[in-house]
């Protein structure tokens, strides 16, 4: 039997079911002008994988608090997968460069 995701499309096991079967929610936290944040989104485009942009603007302090809640970071680009912080697009190239980024993004 499938399980059924709460009212935030979550399963009990915390995996986001709003993308189909095996594929993560992936979130990208970002802010214009940032070079970073356009860096990180081509890396995950190269990548061929689904992804939801939640930009904000530099001056909108409250997305900054609830971006520092979710990540534990104020700076964007941030990157969130399945509700889990993987960092930035240092962070993001690093995993790629060690051959941890498929597997995290489910395409491995």
């Amino acid at each position: 039997m499938a399980a059924t995701p709460d009212r935030r499309g979550r399963g009990p096991e915390g995996r986001d079911y709003d993308r189909g079967v095996g594929k993560p929610r992936i979130r990208i936290f970002t802010s214009e002008p940032c070079s970073f944040c356009g860096r990180a989104k081509r890396l995950l485009t190269q990548k061929g994988v689904d992804f939801e942009e939640v930009a904000f603007a530099r001056s909108d302090h409250q997305a900054r608090r609830d971006l520092v809640d979710l990540t534990g970071r104020y700076t964007v680009p941030q990157i969130v997968v399945d509700g889990m912080p993987i960092g930035g697009y240092d962070e993001l190239r690093r995993l790629d460069a060690d051959g941890d980024l498929d597997p995290l993004l489910g395409i491995a």
